[in-house]
């Protein structure tokens, strides 16, 4: 695995990664590989893009689906909460992206004007994988508040 950077204070669960960028005279290449960079199999990929002012994203966790999230363009702030803290993890470069794994809620929040966030997950999109009510989550993370 490249290299990687716990987030201060917060649990070793999540973590930001850093992707190779590799550039010449031609432009810049980012490469994020699963079992390299990501640490699961990919089975799906969406995108945040067309962002309007003021737009938050997330809101939920995810009972067994790991997440890697990209930010190609801009910048934003991410709450990563696991129940028993929250943190706020800038996104301001593609070359670092940010590992989630399931079991934990995710804020995405203060996005910069053309922000492009790509998500890699570990599953197809399937609704009883969200966890989507807070006091549910606080219920089954063990915390609750």
């Amino acid at each position: 695995m490249p290299d990687e950077v716990p987030l201060a204070g917060v649990s070793a669960r999540h973590r930001l990664i850093d992707l190779l960028d590799i550039g010449d005279e031609r432009g810049w290449l980012l490469v994020a590989e699963e079992q390299a960079q990501v640490p699961f199999d990919i089975h799906r990929l969406f995108v945040l893009h067309s962002l309007p002012e003021g737009a938050s994203r997330g809101h939920h966790a995810h009972r067994e689906q790991h997440q890697f999230l990209i930010l190609l363009s801009g910048g934003c702030q991410v709450i990563v909460d696991d129940g028993a803290a929250r943190h706020s993890v800038a996104l301001e470069t593609c070359s670092k992206a940010l590992y989630a794994p399931p079991m934990l809620w995710l804020e995405l929040r203060d996005f910069q004007p053309g922000s492009i966030c790509a998500v890699l997950v570990s599953g197809r999109y399937d609704e009883t994988d969200y966890i989507r009510d807070r006091t549910e989550f606080l219920k089954l993370a063990g915390t609750p508040r």
